[in-house]
């Protein structure tokens, strides 16, 4: 790791002293405990967490958790309250802590520190790392998009900058695909990026939701797959998003629902068209 291009970023003058040296230890759970003054107890959604993590538990996800002593042999946890009593769970006596040597105002000003300044991943790093992790959701969602000429954006990208068939609803796209299915979500996605030179940056949530709930509700147009993104050609996605939404500031209406009448009214007008032409 490089940090020179950070220094000149570094404020100037006195710096922090760092402390005491961790050190690294497996120690047995027995001798944890939670301090109260800043630890809370597991709740619901630590509940929730535990129960997630203790089927998939591995120790190549464990990050060592970190105590500090507090006397007779004992130790402060101060992050990896969860991860330990998912290690218990799954019958393990020891788990590797980082030690440090804090009193109990410094474990408190650390517990703050490690669980405030934690960076989220964002749901697009997210994707990415679970496809490299060979996840089969974000595998199966990867082929839905590859199939439909989309892309998922690894970063952000303003939507009047992107190219046809780029997306940043990543999410939006795993649930729809968890709602709809593989051919529906296809189906839909095609209207957009095989029509129109791609329609780029309309890839988003109302516009997909609205397409995937008339083609799940039409079967029929979707079955013949060259006949609808012939008669998508002339529905103007940007203008009818715009028009939904105008509708929804001055009567409330949802965009979607806007989206999925326009859709409809348009696909039962042109398959027709197509048909007999």
């Amino acid at each position: 790791m490089d940090p020179k291009p950070f220094l000149a970023r570094l404020p100037r003058g006195p710096k922090s002293e760092v402390g005491d040296r961790p050190e690294l230890q497996w120690l047995k759970i027995a001798k944890l405990r939670i301090d109260p003054q800043y630890q809370r107890e597991i709740g619901r959604r630590g509940a929730d967490n535990i129960v997630a993590i203790v089927p998939q538990f591995k120790w190549a996800k464990f990050t060592p958790v970190v105590v500090a002593p507090i006397g007779e042999g004992l130790f402060a946890i101060i992050d990896g309250q969860h991860r330990t009593t998912a290690a218990a769970a799954r019958g393990f006596e020891s788990v590797p802590c980082v030690i440090i040597q804090v009193d109990q105002a410094e474990q408190a000003d650390a517990f703050v520190a490690i669980n405030a300044n934690v960076t989220a991943m964002s749901p697009l790093q997210l994707h990415a790392a679970r496809l490299a992790a060979g996840d089969k959701g974000a595998s199966d969602l990867t082929d839905v998009c590859r199939e439909a000429d989309v892309s998922i954006c690894r970063y952000p990208v303003p939507a009047n900058k992107m190219k046809a068939g780029e997306t940043l609803a990543v999410g939006m796209l795993q649930a729809v695909l968890a709602k709809y299915g593989r051919a529906v979500l296809v189906a839909a996605l095609c209207c957009i990026t095989k029509t129109r030179r791609g329609n780029p940056g309309m890839i988003r949530k109302q516009v997909v939701e609205a397409l995937c709930a008339v083609l799940e509700a039409e079967p029929d147009w979707r079955a013949d797959h060259k006949r609808m993104v012939k008669a998508m050609q002339t529905f103007d996605f940007l203008a009818q998003f715009n028009a939904a939404r105008t509708a929804s500031i001055e009567t409330g209406a949802k965009v979607v629902d806007g989206l999925v009448d326009a859709i409809g009214q348009h696909l039962d007008s042109k398959m027709a068209e197509v048909c007999s032409a």
